[in-house]
């Protein structure tokens, strides 16, 4: 790896990391606003940073390399350990007690939009850190869809691109120029969080509470302002139905929502991994809800109610809660257990392993079938009407390789911190989706990562980042190969 590259990495992350100080200001004006003195932690924090950062570009300053793959690892995994870091600063300076583990912890949780809290007694936090919280995950939501969108395409470790959509009755290139496309993303995003707040507003949400949430809700990254999460508002099930239509959208690919809005492209929705995330976000909700009714013998529409809100926010990678479905009996349990790997789309703001991947390991396994009863047959792994490139049928199958192999890596180090066998495979699998919160009494739904141990926590946090990343391209920074000349 060339010094030219790294020096621009640098500097690309710093300028970055101007940005996020500048984000500062906006908690530190709502805690002046409900006159916590929290407020000066905000305006210290945004000026050590951003005044850092302003150094550090003036310092890296350069001529611009190459643009190539391996520019591009390094600058997506600094960004966003850079982002980590940023975030956590405020935490630590502020009044409450934060390790430097929790800080990061917490930090990571935001920016990867998992979710997974060490904060206990979040009605009593100042608000200007539970608005920090939320600004974290939405612009980790909006980093997300970039990352699925552009750049993991470009590098060739997954994700799938539908900026130009092939079909014979539409033109290639739905959009000009990348401008308008990017324009168009920040626009629906942004709107969808403004009218996700005023649906929580409108069901009787007050509104700091319907503006955090609409933050986290869109970027399918749970975090509360409650410790209950959404059981806060369990008797209101406007609230529940409002949270996972927007958790739903959200798990759309938004530029196929863009080519929708903007367009009016009704063939973009015909994309096959729509329908495969549709089809078991229905299947799971319509099996957990048969099951609480007979069960545990709710009614139907609580049950319905309950099992919609919990499966999607799972699903979904988003990880709010309003119920502790680890008290659902074994099968809930299970099921639970299950969707934490799912996800929504490409392209989208949630985690886990995608339904794009499903459904090309599916095509590819029942190839592999065909072949054996026919074995000189040639047949092309299809997406939809498209071939699928042997580039992308590797990134599948390597990333699948890598997530079994990661997630037992890490299972075994948090076991080796102490902690039991279902606190240890559930953490891991919630780090690596992007999830939140596990199982068992002490991550599940009802709990919260602050009893977890400092190395525990460290090691989740690696797993966040990871699981984010989508794995390789963490990864391929860690060979020896990436750093030869």
């Amino acid at each position: 790896m060339q010094y030219l590259a790294v020096r621009a990495a640098l500097h690309i992350a710093a300028v970055f990391a101007i940005y996020l100080s500048a984000a500062m200001l906006i908690p530190a004006a709502v805690d002046l606003y409900y006159g916590n003195d929290d407020w000066q932690v905000f305006a210290f924090s945004a000026l050590f940073t951003g005044g850092l950062a302003i150094g550090v570009s003036l310092a890296t300053q350069g001529r611009a390399p190459v643009i190539s793959s391996r520019f591009g690892f390094l600058v997506v995994n600094l960004l966003w350990m850079t982002a980590c870091i940023a975030g956590a600063v405020p935490m630590l300076a502020s009044s409450v007690e934060f390790s430097v583990a929790d800080a990061f912890f917490e930090s990571v949780s935001g920016v990867t939009a998992t979710g997974a809290t060490v904060i206990v007694g979040l009605d009593s936090m100042p608000p200007g850190l539970l608005v920090w919280r939320s600004i974290l995950q939405w612009i980790g939501g909006l980093g997300v869809i970039a990352l699925g969108l552009f750049v993991l395409p470009f590098l060739n470790v997954g994700g799938v691109s539908y900026f130009r959509i092939e079909s014979s009755d539409i033109e290639d290139r739905p959009f000009d120029r990348f401008s308008t496309f990017g324009l168009g993303l920040i626009s629906i995003y942004s709107l969808l969080t403004l009218a996700c707040a005023i649906a929580y507003a409108a069901a009787g949400m007050r509104a700091f509470d319907a503006v955090n949430h609409a933050l986290t809700t869109i970027a399918t990254a749970g975090f509360s302002t409650h410790d209950a999460s959404m059981g806060y508002y369990a008797d209101n099930p406007a609230v529940l139905w409002i949270s996972t239509l927007f958790m739903f959208i959200s798990a759309l690919p938004f530029s196929i929502l863009i080519l929708f809005a903007i367009r009016g492209r009704l063939d973009a929705l015909r994309d096959p991994q729509i329908r495969v995330f549709a089809g078991y976000v229905v299947v799971f909700v319509l099996a957990v809800a048969v099951y609480l009714r007979i069960v545990h013998d709710h009614t139907f529409f609580d049950a319905l109610t309950h099992s919609a809100f919990n499966f999607v926010s799972i699903i979904t990678t988003t990880g709010y809660a309003s119920d502790d479905y680890s008290q659902w009996g074994a099968f809930g349990v299970a099921a639970a257990f299950v969707a934490m790997f799912l996800g929504g789309c490409s392209g989208s703001t949630t985690g886990g392993i995608k339904a794009y991947r499903f459904l090309i390991l599916f095509k590819l396994l029942a190839n592999g079938l065909r072949r054996f009863v026919y074995p000189n047959t040639i047949v092309t792994v299809r997406y939809g009407d498209r071939p699928v490139d042997d580039d992308l049928q590797r990134a599948v199958v390597l990333f699948m390789s890598a997530f079994l192999v990661i997630w037992a890596v890490i299972i075994l180090l948090l076991a080796a911190t102490g902690l039991d066998f279902v606190t240890a495979i559930s953490a891991a699998l919630t780090g690596l989706t992007n999830v939140g919160p596990g199982l068992g009494q002490v991550v599940g739904p009802a709990g919260s990562f602050a009893p977890v141990p400092d190395l525990a926590k460290w090691i989740i946090a690696f797993a966040m980042l990871m699981g984010r990343l989508e794995i390789l391209a963490v990864l391929v920074i860690f060979t020896p190969v990436f750093w030869e000349r």
